[in-house]
């Protein structure tokens, strides 16, 4: 197996979906602040450390709203977000692991909107090549 490299170290990785469901205020769902992640993002230079993505659908779909967090550490599903405040916890987060140079947790309040996204067999995994 080949390793590669890159010269652009981040210490984490955040997708905020905006997908069929996902911040279409047309179905009724709430709001993702996109225009306003990607200037705060930009305005605090956070991409060098924590990069942003928004992505199309990142599933579960009953789940509106989802992000993704992912670093070294493993990655962290949220939710349901449906406030502004959720997404300032996430740039305040993004922030301090900027300011810091290392993974934070993520904020305590962020914790109700936590899920698992894949859900492990009991059986060991079996070769699929």
């Amino acid at each position: 197996m080949r390793s590669q490299s890159t010269k652009r170290i981040t210490w984490a990785h955040i997708s905020v979906c905006v997908g069929c469901c996902c911040g279409r205020t047309d179905k009724g769902h709430p709001e993702v602040p996109v225009t306003w992640l990607k200037e705060q993002w930009k305005a605090r230079r956070l991409l060098k450390h924590v990069q942003l993505s928004i992505s199309g659908c990142l599933g579960p779909c009953d789940l509106t709203n989802v992000v993704s967090v992912g670093s070294a550490h493993g990655t962290t599903w949220l939710g349901g977000l449906h406030a502004q405040a959720h997404y300032e916890l996430l740039l305040a987060w993004a922030t301090h692991v900027a300011e810091r140079g290392r993974v934070l947790p993520l904020p305590k309040a962020l914790e109700p909107f936590v899920f698992e996204r894949f859900h492990a067999a009991h059986d060991a995994v079996e070769d699929y090549r």
